[in-house]
């Protein structure tokens, strides 16, 4: 019993000492999952140049020889612009964008030479939107720092015409892109389109179209620029609680079963120590030194066969070490959850995790040859169900 009792002492000591080590380890993460920053953090404020083109209401329903191609001198000009916002999760952000511009009034007159020449008259333009924004990438992808990220965006504000002193109202949508260089800075390309009044350029109302985009004076642009991160920059995903405790609770049962069969063995030697006391000692020792684990777990996060904690490779390479010197055959038994997926798809899926967990048997050392994989496709054994996201290592 003393014996038993310094073995449960030494898994004690164990089990404290992997805990404080599970602090600097990774963990199983949730796909969409995120731990909320501060108000400061992932704030963001870019500044570029910006290429527009406008097209006036004035020119429906006029010439059929009017030159739509936006990079047409009677079109086009040049601007700046700023933006500030910030990334409230991964995926949706708000953001204030300033432009001011020269705008381009494409002049109908064609008695005017300067139609035809594409010296149109300009005007001075300031807008302004807020502008509520998806991330794509994070949104359908899960969260992970990335090189490029595409988001969506759709917004409102105003459109000041200096040269008229009128103000029209504006509605903006586009597709903005950055590219990060390094943490903090990011180059970024905007791609956008514009709906303001019918008179946003100063010179009347037009055709009078009733189709939408026709009523209105359009304009699109496309910007360059730079951008800096501020705050805290990123997120921490938010670990899978279910995959983590369903690790713990492996561990304990393996325990209670190792400890069961101690129980188990310090019975029948004490009783052969009874009737055998000298003939036994050896026996005794022999049994306590060559203590072994016998199974482990490995977990996987939801439709994935990577593992999802090389922790758990810890009380794998324990099994291999064993399977190793005592020349014992391994079973790798894959599983996954029967709530989602179909029958087909996990029966390949289990599979796939069995095979994972085999390269790093080998990878550990282990034959080949050594390592029987079977794939149990879904099943509801445990609770809760992301518990059965699993590949189950045992000594034959």
């Amino acid at each position: 019993m003393k014996k038993l009792m310094m073995l449960l002492a030494f898994f004690s000591v164990t089990s404290v000492a992997f805990a404080a080590e599970e602090t600097t380890e990774s963990y199983p993460t949730r796909k969409h999952g995120f731990v909320s920053n501060g108000f400061w953090d992932n704030w963001f404020i870019d500044a570029g140049i910006t290429h527009l083109s406008f097209y006036s209401t004035q020119e429906h329903g006029q010439n059929p020889q009017v030159n739509k191609n936006p990079f047409w001198p009677g079109r086009r000009n040049w601007g700046g612009e700023i933006s500030v916002g910030k990334w409230a999760t991964p995926a949706f952000g708000l953001r204030v964008k300033t432009q001011f511009a020269w705008g381009t009034q494409v002049n109908m007159d064609w008695s005017n030479p300067a139609y035809t020449s594409g010296a149109n008259p300009t005007f001075t333009q300031m807008n302004m939107s807020i502008q509520p924004m998806l991330n794509l990438n994070n949104l359908f992808c899960g969260y992970k720092p990335r090189v490029w990220n595409i988001s969506l965006y759709a917004g409102f504000g105003f459109l000041w015409n200096f040269d008229a002193n009128s103000a029209s109202f504006l509605y903006t949508a586009g597709v903005f892109n950055t590219f990060n260089v390094t943490k903090r800075f990011h180059i970024n390309l905007d791609l956008y389109v514009g709906a303001g009044d019918p008179d946003m350029d100063g010179i009347g109302t037009g055709g009078g179209s009733p189709r939408i985009l026709k009523s209105r004076d359009l304009l699109f642009g496309a910007s360059a620029g730079v951008g800096v991160n501020l705050g805290k920059v990123g997120w921490e995903k938010a670990p899978d609680m279910d995959a983590i405790l369903a690790n713990h609770k492996s561990q304990i049962d393996a325990l209670n079963a190792s400890i069961a069969g101690l129980e188990a063995e310090n019975a029948a030697l004490k009783d052969a120590l009874a009737k055998k006391p000298k003939e036994v000692v050896k026996e005794v020792v022999k049994t306590v030194g060559e203590f072994q684990t016998t199974s482990a777990s490995v977990f996987f996060n939801i439709n994935k066969s990577v593992i999802a904690s090389k922790k758990d490779l810890v009380n794998v390479r324990e099994l291999a070490e064993q399977a190793k010197k005592n020349n014992k055959k391994i079973v790798v038994t894959g599983y996954a959850d029967s709530k989602t997926g179909s029958a087909a798809y996990n029966k390949a899926l289990s599979e796939r995790r069995a095979e994972t967990v085999k390269k790093a048997l080998i990878d550990m050392g282990v034959d080949a040859a050594n390592i029987e994989t079977v794939g149990q496709g879904g099943v509801a054994d445990l609770t809760p169900y992301s518990y059965n996201r699993r590949a189950v290592v045992t000594l034959k």
